[in-house]
């Protein structure tokens, strides 16, 4: 059996280049893109949303490969894509009687109770 020999170190992998956020954006030669994960993160939606409006080409989006990205322009026009302007007062919806799950009794005036038809009428017996 061979002596204990020293083991070959193994060299960490190289460490992956930094990108550098300036306050006033990103550099156009090194674009921000993110995963579906972040970029759900940062527009506050599911995820599950955001991948099935990418799937369905339904919102902008960058497909390297099939590895599923959205740039800083992406999620701009998702959310552009998703603002609506003010169209005055909402429409409100007719409340409901707080009276329970009854309907009121009038409400269903041409509704008539069936006949009872298991019972027979007596006589009355002559007196």
């Amino acid at each position: 059996m061979p002596a204990n020999l020293p083991r070959a170190r193994r060299r960490p992998p190289p460490a992956a280049p930094t990108l550098h956020h300036t306050t006033a954006g990103h550099d156009e030669q090194d674009p921000r893109l993110y995963t579906p994960a972040e970029a759900a993160a940062r527009l506050r939606v599911p995820e599950s949303w955001l991948r099935r409006r990418a799937g369905r080409r339904q919102i902008p989006c960058t497909f390297l490969g099939k590895h599923l990205r959205f740039s800083s322009a992406d999620l701009a026009a998702i959310i552009a894509a998703g603002a609506q302007p003010p169209t005055g007062r909402r429409a409100t919806r007719r409340r409901r009687h707080s009276t329970g799950d009854l309907p009121h009794p009038d409400s269903h005036g041409s509704i008539t109770p069936a006949p009872d038809t298991d019972r027979t009428e007596t006589t009355p017996w002559p007196g």
